[in-house]
């Protein structure tokens, strides 16, 4: 699950674009200049400005983030599921976005920075993730909103970026965004039976929609006006798509799924408006937005020390790994020899 609420800065780098002072070599940099011009996909080993660079790590790598610790609010119903199909999806879903993390992770890599140094700065609180994970999933009609809303925005964001003028990045995306798409659908389904069934389960997935139905919205980033970094990333074709149009198309996509599921969107300022061609849609908490995405929100420490722990639980795995790594060389080696 990934958000354009995430592509902001680290703690360590300021909130405003830096100006891009060209002490590049001209003739390369015109390069770079004329395949993005052309829509065209930077690679690896082709010559990228340091701060081209730079962007793509931080984002790539929060994506990653993101997905890994996407996987703590629903792992934790996998053992409270109310039947075994439901677990048995649950777990996919959860498994997917472990995969989801390795292919971000990976195609960070490629651009030189370790896997170990982007771990590092997420657990150091160096690095962000996406805020929506901050929050609680206190019943199991959360698990459905979260594969309708919270994966449904990430979709709507997701893919533009298979056309990411980053190669490795782009790539990654197409299946990301498949697997994607089965979460979504998921979801949708687990609330529709939900729906069909008692009143206390009516009820639960209406609070459900309503605890997470502005967060979402809130997920896409903040508004144009306020998004500096969208320009440049817009410039350099990482980013394909503004905040503001992301949010608009979600609202507009979302409004007759829940009228068809039954349920009501907790905005009263939310209404059709004829001349745009868009559905009108309340004012946004930007304050609590920022509060969550700068570490105070409700389950910001639980997240991140569940992470940290993990990974250090962990640590023998990785050993016992790079031991018999070491070893299939060392044999191969000798039998080469």
């Amino acid at each position: 699950m990934y958000t354009q609420s995430m592509s902001v800065p680290d703690d360590s780098a300021s909130r405003s674009v830096q100006p891009l002072v060209s002490a590049e070599p001209a003739e390369r940099m015109a390069r770079f200049d004329a395949c993005i011009d052309a829509d065209g996909r930077i690679e690896p080993q082709d010559w990228m400005p340091e701060a081209y660079r730079k962007t793509l790590v931080r984002q790539i790598s929060q994506h990653a983030h993101s997905e890994i610790v996407g996987m703590l609010p629903e792992g934790n119903w996998i053992g409270r599921a109310p039947s075994l199909k439901r677990k048995a999806i649950l777990i996919a879903k959860v498994q997917d976005e472990g995969g989801h993390g390795l292919y971000l992770y990976s195609a960070a890599e490629t651009l030189g920075t370790s896997r170990d140094q982007m771990v590092q700065a997420l657990h150091e609180g160096k690095a962000k993730y996406s805020s929506i994970f901050n929050y609680p999933t206190l019943t199991w009609a959360d698990v459905g909103v979260i594969g309708w809303l919270v994966d449904g925005a990430a979709i709507m964001n997701q893919i533009p970026l298979c056309r990411c003028s980053y190669g490795p990045y782009a790539r990654a995306m197409v299946r990301v965004c498949k697997e994607e798409s089965f979460h979504q659908r998921q979801g949708y389904e687990s609330l529709m039976v939900m729906m069909r069934g008692t009143q206390a389960q009516r009820d639960m997935v209406q609070d459900a929609v309503n605890r997470w139905w502005w967060k979402c919205l809130a997920m896409f980033g903040p508004p144009d006006a306020d998004s500096p970094n969208s320009v440049q990333g817009m410039r350099w074709g990482i980013k394909r798509v503004s905040n503001d149009e992301l949010r608009q198309q979600f609202v507009d996509a979302t409004v007759p799924q829940a009228k068809l599921l039954g349920v009501s969107l907790p905005d009263p300022l939310l209404k059709w408006n004829e001349a745009r061609g868009h559905h009108d849609y309340g004012p946004i908490d930007w304050d609590e937005f920022w509060h969550t995405v700068n570490g105070n929100g409700p389950c910001n420490k639980e997240r991140l020390a569940t992470r940290v722990k993990a990974h250090e639980d962990g640590a023998w795995v990785r050993e016992a790994a790079l031991a018999h790594a070491r070893k299939r060389q060392q044999a191969a080696l000798k039998e080469a020899a």
